[in-house]
């Protein structure tokens, strides 16, 4: 078993980067929401919880659904391993 620790900047970072080279995105936000999570049950360290917000005429032209998993797709590998939780909004 690998155990890979992440601190939430490069986290962010990766995030930011897979969204931005695999969907045409006009505008980008990802904050850090972890804090919302730190009591309760299923909080574990180094599991964050994620805000994205993106602007993006490629996934709005999808249906939500759509939408919604080619981002889980995109990130599924942080999803995995370091996401607790995804705020999705897309515009």
């Amino acid at each position: 078993i690998i155990v890979i620790f992440m601190n939430i900047n490069e986290l962010i970072a990766i995030v930011k980067k897979k969204l931005l080279t695999q969907i045409n995105i006009e505008n980008l936000k990802i904050e850090d929401k972890t804090f919302l999570h730190k009591n309760h049950k299923g909080n574990q360290d180094g599991k964050f919880h994620l805000k994205i917000s993106i602007e993006s005429k490629e996934l709005k032209e999808m249906n939500t659904i759509e939408s919604n998993k080619k981002v889980y797709k995109v990130l599924e590998i942080e999803i995995k391993n370091f996401i607790h939780s995804l705020q999705l909004s897309i515009s």
